[in-house]
This record gives structure tokens, sequence and C-alpha cells, in this order.
């Protein structure tokens, strides 16, 4: 903060320990627990205060999910820069693996993303129902992309697709890649349909009567994904840290 007087300095310090506080109650209490009037009294000022920095609780809304968003890319797209850029193999495993352990080790965050919070924090900012997709989806589509322009998958002609699939496959690739052919685009999602079940089970401890350590399922996930969906088997090479 070089450079700022005393008030900046000190508007920023505010900003940044009210978004903090804001994160801390998502977590504790979920969104419901949210206030305008919550955040203001972790950081001990009044609730028309935090209105210089945010737009109500809409705002803080944004500001949580705006932060453990990039957070969460962030750490996935590390596991992907610490591999050998030209084992695709590896970097897909890579992905998915921070994918489930950020979940696992973020679970109340998990569940803003992608799970039973997602549909309040979506309805408090127009762009939060297409981040997901747009932000992870591109990390994803940059791996797909490469095996699809090496010739390497084997996906469906956009004939051969369920005709009812159809636009649904063009809303979601065009959000990350409208080069890309609808056939490598069912492929993305029929990963993810997959990995998001895994997911969901890791957070949730659905079926942890059988399935409580989620990891053998998981891999067994991966080895089908790579091995018989994508055809590019396991990368013996992955660098996990």
């Amino acid at each position: 903060m070089t450079g700022l007087t005393r008030r900046e300095r000190l508007r920023a310090e505010l900003e940044r320990d009210a978004r903090a506080a804001a994160r801390g109650i998502t977590a504790a209490e979920g969104l419901d627990g949210l206030t305008v009037a919550a955040v203001a009294r972790a950081v001990g000022v009044t609730p028309p205060a935090l209105y210089r920095y945010f737009d109500g609780r809409a705002g803080l809304v944004q500001a949580v999910y705006d932060d453990v968003i990039a957070e969460f890319i962030e750490t996935v797209a590390a596991a992907v820069r610490r591999q050998d850029p030209d084992d695709v193999s590896a970097q897909l495993q890579a992905a998915t693996r921070a994918v489930l352990d950020w979940a696992v080790a973020n679970k109340a965050e998990f569940d803003l993303l992608m799970g039973a919070g997602f549909p309040k924090a979506a309805s408090s900012g127009e762009d939060i129902p297409v981040v997901i997709a747009r932000e992870l989806g591109s990390l994803y589509a940059a791996l797909f992309g490469r095996l699809w322009r090496e010739g390497r998958l084997t996906y469906a002609r956009d004939e051969d697709i369920p005709a009812g699939l159809v636009p649904q496959l063009r809303l979601y690739r065009d959000v990350f890649g409208p080069e890309m052919p609808l056939g490598v685009a069912l492929l993305m999602i029929t990963c993810w349909r997959q990995i998001y079940g895994v997911l969901c089970m890791a957070v949730y401890g659905h079926l942890s009567f059988a399935f409580g350590d989620h990891l053998p399922l998981y891999e067994d996930m991966m080895d089908h994904l790579l091995g018989r969906v994508l055809g590019v088997g396991r990368s013996p090479d992955v660098r996990w840290a």
C-alpha cells in the first residue's frame, strides 16, 4: 500500500477485513447468516459504513464468491502449471485431484460454489451462474482442446448427439470455447458429471457407511475417464507438489 494516504490505507484495510469477515461468517453459518449487520459487528463499524464498499448484502455475497472462486481457480491452475507442459494426462490428473482436495478441505466454500448455497449466491449476481463453467471450464477446455487438435480424442459428430442435448451443449461450450466441436464439449460434461458426483459424495458424506474413504472410488473413476472415455491413459509422472 505504498503511496496511499493514511485515510486510503484505512479504507483498504477495512474493505479487506470486511471481506475476510464475510467469508468467515459464510463458512460458519452459510449465506443465510451473511448480513451487513453481522459483518459490521465483526469488524467494529456501523452497518452504513459498509455501504461505501459493498452494494448491500448482495455486494457482500458477490465479494465472498469472487474471493472463493479466485482461490479455487488458482489452486487448480497451480496444480496444472507444476506438470510437464507436454503431458496432458498429468495435467488432467493434477487438476482433478486439486479440485477434489480443495473441495474436501473447504466444504463450506464448495457448498457456495457448487452445492446447496449456489442458488442463493447466483441470485445475488448476474454473472455468478456461469463463473464455474467459464473459469474452471476454460482450464479444462485448454487441455481437452489440445487433445482434440492433436487428433487424440474420439467424439460424437453433431448429428449423432441427442437433439435435446445439442442446444444445451452449445450454451455450455460457448462459455469457454466456441470453436470446440460439440462432441468434445460432450466429453467434457460427461467427465464432469462423474467428477461432480464423487465430489459431492466426498464433501457431504453421501454413502459414507460404505465409501467413507472416497479416494479408491475417485481413483477408479479417473482410470475410467482417462482410459475408456478419453483414451489417453494415466501418466506415471504427475508432480503432486
